[in-house]
């Protein structure tokens, strides 16, 4: 309700699987990076690969990874083909958010409001405030002359509809936003400020290879949908919220949530 009323529409988000080209490379996240590690990422055994990827624009995508372009260096790697087939189980949202942003490239560019909330996984040890397999919210605006400041002002709006108008923000580093910023939102009941989301401008190696005008930048930002509920109903225990450990009593004798519209 948020999101539509900020004159958002929703991303198809339906695939759980999606291969490490959509999830990883054509947001210029390197093939070396550590996200990209089984010990981070759940790899599927079988389909193993993918079998349908534009293929002008992977060639676009290794160039840019391997040697750069629009002002960049690049990362100066061999890019293997074989390492962007493989399939996952997603570890965000924003591979669906690629996706968009490339089909959006190929039409003559309109400004849009995107978002997603949906299940996404990582291979992560459990504790209070992790999970294996979580839910993320994801918000992506794209049009021309988009600022730092107008991210603030949209972080600012969003959060204060979620009810949390306490917010920081952290200088942050992402492969494929830059600037970045690190969202904090203050925990009553923790009595401390927890991490709520993740925020940045898409990179112009990310963008410019799909094919989008050069004065149109993407402001973005991803936040689990568990931590702020916590926040919110002053819950400090993840697995209290989701997963196999919650009490079925607590779900039936609770109203319905109600965020704070």
């Amino acid at each position: 309700m948020i999101f539509l009323q900020m004159g958002f529409e929703e991303m198809p988000t339906n695939n759980y699987v999606e291969s490490s080209f959509w999830n990883f490379d054509a947001l210029f996240q390197p093939q070396q990076h550590p996200a990209r590690d089984s010990h981070d990422t759940f790899f599927l055994r079988e389909p193993s690969t993918t079998k349908t990827l534009p293929e002008d624009y992977v060639e676009r995508v290794k160039q840019i990874h391997e040697s750069g372009g629009h002002g960049s260096r690049g990362y100066g790697y061999d890019w293997k083909r074989e390492e962007a087939n493989k399939n996952l189980l997603r570890t965000h949202t924003t591979a669906v958010s690629s996706r968009m942003l490339y089909a959006l490239a190929k039409k003559p560019f309109e400004a849009k409001r995107y978002y997603s909330i949906d299940r996404v996984f990582r291979n992560e040890a459990v504790d209070r405030t992790h999970l294996a397999e979580f839910h993320q919210i994801e918000g992506l605006i794209c049009d021309r002359g988009l600022s730092l400041g107008d991210l603030q002002g949209v972080l600012h709006d969003f959060f204060s509809r979620l009810g949390m108008s306490k917010l920081r923000f952290k200088p942050a580093y992402n492969p494929y936003t830059e600037p970045s910023m690190e969202i904090f939102g203050y925990h009553e009941g923790l009595k401390k400020w927890v991490e709520v989301g993740n925020s940045g401008m898409f990179r112009p190696e990310m963008l410019l290879p799909m094919g989008l005008p050069e004065d149109v930048t993407v402001i973005a930002w991803g936040l689990s949908l568990e931590r702020p509920t916590m926040i919110l109903y002053g819950i400090d225990n993840i697995r209290d919220l989701f997963g196999h450990k919650v009490d079925l009593s607590l779900i039936k004798s609770n109203p319905i949530c109600r965020i704070g519209l």
